[in-house]
């Protein structure tokens, strides 16, 4: 059974005071809901200079730390970038790779998303490959085709083995910060259809074990909904995420994730 995977991304947002005091109020009100983390998994993930704060306060609370972005190799010439191996030295779990921000406003490929994929599980990193369409393609009824390429380009030489461990991310990109959401009939089909070329890839066996997540305009009015279909097993969280009421809402859709004995361990900064 695939364990449900909800992330926030929060962009380009906040200054350290806001993502420290975040910090804190999630965990807070994760111990508050008594959220159950045998039975979902959380990530934040945020721009490179909270993450070291993150970590400190996320610490022995169930809630991981993403990077938004990594560059492929270790180390070199490379202003601006950040490594896998960077990430990995201060235990970031997981990073977003191929989000359709990057892919437009940065020009990020679909073979630099394979290698990034690469890199990120050569340092036990999670990726969440992101994946959509345009309203444009859409509308022209080339939607899965054009999925389906990116998909499987942003997979180039990645092993069976390392997509298990490789989160997708379906993000249709008429819905991603317009308040729009696909239907959840939409987004199942996607979900599936991506199932279906992992499977023809890799094999059912693979296929069964990856995660999906849908992301676009998610909320804590239409989650439920969403993780209800067969082939979405959670959430990349974009605006909603920014605000730890509502994405704790997010987080508790399902009754079955709460439980009423977690110990947490209490916040001390002075250790």
């Amino acid at each position: 059974m695939r364990k449900p995977f909800i992330a926030g991304n929060w962009k380009m947002n906040k200054v350290v005071e806001q993502a420290t005091s975040y910090a804190d109020t999630l965990t807070e009100l994760v111990k508050k809901e008594g959220i159950d983390h045998d039975k979902v998994d959380i990530a934040i993930c945020a721009p490179y200079l909270f993450l070291s704060a993150l970590k400190v306060i996320f610490l022995l609370r169930g809630i991981d730390v993403g990077a938004q972005n990594l560059h492929y190799e270790d180390e070199g010439a490379f202003t601006g970038e950040i490594s896998a191996k960077m990430l990995h030295d201060i235990r970031v779990e997981c990073c977003i790779i191929g989000h359709s921000e990057r892919r437009k406003y940065n020009g990020e490929t679909s073979e630099e998303c394979a290698k990034k994929v690469k890199a990120a599980i050569m340092y036990d990193i999670r990726p969440i490959l992101c994946v959509g369409e345009t309203l444009e393609e859409r509308e022209s009824g080339n939607h899965l085709e054009v999925v389906k390429k990116m998909l499987l380009e942003s997979l180039h030489n990645v092993t069976g083995a390392e997509m298990v461990k490789t989160v997708v991310a379906y993000e249709p990109l008429w819905a991603i910060g317009t308040g729009k959401t696909a239907t959840t009939e939409q987004a199942q089909e996607m979900a599936a259809y991506i199932r279906s070329v992992i499977a023809e890839k890799y094999g059912k066996d693979v296929a069964d074990r990856v995660i999906i997540q849908y992301g676009g305009s998610v909320k804590s009015s239409n989650i439920k909904e969403l993780m209800e279909q067969e082939d979405i097993d959670g959430a990349l969280v974009g605006g909603a995420s920014l605000d730890p009421e509502e994405f704790i809402k997010i987080i508790k859709y399902d009754p079955d994730i709460v439980c009423k004995n977690v110990k947490m361990i209490p916040i001390n900064r002075n250790k």
